[in-house]
């Protein structure tokens, strides 16, 4: 049975960058990717801000070498070409060596597809292979044939904005438990008509950019992501002599049954969460060098998390921000994109600045750094809260 959960590969594709190296130099240089729309035909354009990702279909399906007649979607697409990222940061040449599988999270699967050809489905059928591949699990099956691991085992995560990070932790399991040695991890989410119109109608999206944890917040900005990483087992670090980017040390899942799109007021199923990450790592909160927090910038989740924060760290809450001012919003890449973040954090020694925040909130004292800060760091914890009360934690350390 494998002691720790390495991870050693990572690829990702967001707004503020098309591989992990963009993404850093992102995050260090406070380089936002939230905009205007311009790559979807919506009535919101003029009306709200979102994260794009600069990367066309085309672009992306020339990247893969697709041919002509494929079904891919954009979160299908974006995905495949974060996965691969991941595998090749990893070195990974033979798939097949180890028991290795994928666990992809997705919550809009191929509904940009579904979107452009709905109307055309009967009078068309050279257009419906598109709606065939509508469903969560068709994304990874197409990631998961990319990567030669399709025999394997295969599976489709979906809890919401939670989704990547419990992807992370099933795969943190099946390597711990002995069932696999090898698994590829992560989530893609593309931006469709379907999820603006959806966020719209619940009245969360800001017209502006999005101001994590600010007392005037206004609401999210969506964003389209892929992120994975490559979890293996100690005997695959020490039989390939992989460089280890850092372990997963610690993880929790819980529900807090609230609301099917609200956190509860005081955080209940946040503070489990992390309290369950901390008792599975092993750790004290003083362990906890610092925090890459959910931080939508909507008025329930900043106030809910900040409180469930305070509950389990007390006096002493470490440095915590928000990427999400970053990319936005990118719903079940979330988890993938910010377990990234963590790791990168880790590997630079760098506590990535919450932006655009001006106002204390006025529920609580606790603030988000708002500059870039150089400091010796050992763990990070990273917090996904999902809609239907779905919360998740995951801790990246660098030693096992």
């Amino acid at each position: 049975m494998s002691k720790s959960v390495a991870i050693t590969g990572m690829g990702i594709i967001s707004a503020i960058g098309n591989n992990v190296e963009e993404n850093y130099l992102s995050l260090i240089n406070g380089k936002k990717g939230i905009s205007k729309i311009s790559k979807i035909d919506t009535i919101h354009k003029d009306c709200i801000m979102v994260g794009e990702i600069a990367y066309t279909n085309a672009d992306l399906e020339k990247s893969l070498d697709l041919p002509a007649d494929h079904n891919y979607s954009r979160s299908s697409l974006l995905g495949a070409f974060a996965a691969k990222q991941a595998v090749e940061n990893a070195g990974i040449t033979n798939m097949a060596k180890y028991r290795s599988g994928l666990i992809s999270a997705s919550t809009v699967g191929g509904m940009d597809m579904t979107e452009k050809y709905f109307y055309d489905y009967i009078e068309n059928p050279t257009n419906r292979k598109y709606i065939d591949g509508h469903h969560l699990g068709d994304g990874t099956q197409k990631i998961a044939k990319l990567l030669g691991i399709e025999e394997s085992f295969v599976s489709t995560i979906s809890t919401a904005c939670s989704s990547a990070a419990n992807a992370i932790i099933i795969g943190s399991r099946l390597i711990k438990s002995g069932k696999l040695d090898r698994v590829v991890v992560g989530g893609t989410d593309c931006l469709s008509k379907f999820t603006i119109n959806g966020f719209k109608t619940l009245m969360i999206l800001s017209d502006t950019y999005n101001t994590p944890f600010d007392d005037a917040r206004k609401g999210l900005n969506l964003g389209e992501a892929a992120a994975y990483l490559v979890l293996e087992s100690d005997e695959i670090v020490k039989a390939e002599n992989r460089k280890v980017l850092a372990y997963v040390k610690g993880y929790g899942n819980t529900n807090d049954a609230f609301h099917q799109t609200a956190s509860s007021e005081n955080g209940d199923g946040a503070t489990a969460a992390m309290e369950k990450t901390l008792r599975v790592a092993n750790l004290a909160p003083k362990d906890v060098d610092y925090i890459n927090a959910h931080g939508t910038a909507t008025p329930n989740n900043d106030l809910s998390e900040g409180r469930a924060i305070i509950r389990v760290f007390g006096e002493e809450v470490p440095p915590f921000s928000s990427t999400k001012a970053y990319t936005g919003h990118t719903l079940a890449a979330a988890g993938g994109v910010e377990a990234i973040y963590a790791v990168l954090a880790l590997q630079n020694n760098v506590i990535f600045p919450n932006l655009n925040f001006k106002n204390q909130m006025k529920e609580f004292s606790i603030t988000p750094e708002t500059s870039l800060i150089k400091k010796e760091l050992n763990t990070v914890l990273s917090n996904s809260l999902g809609f239907g009360g779905n919360c998740t934690s995951v801790l990246f350390s660098k030693k096992p």
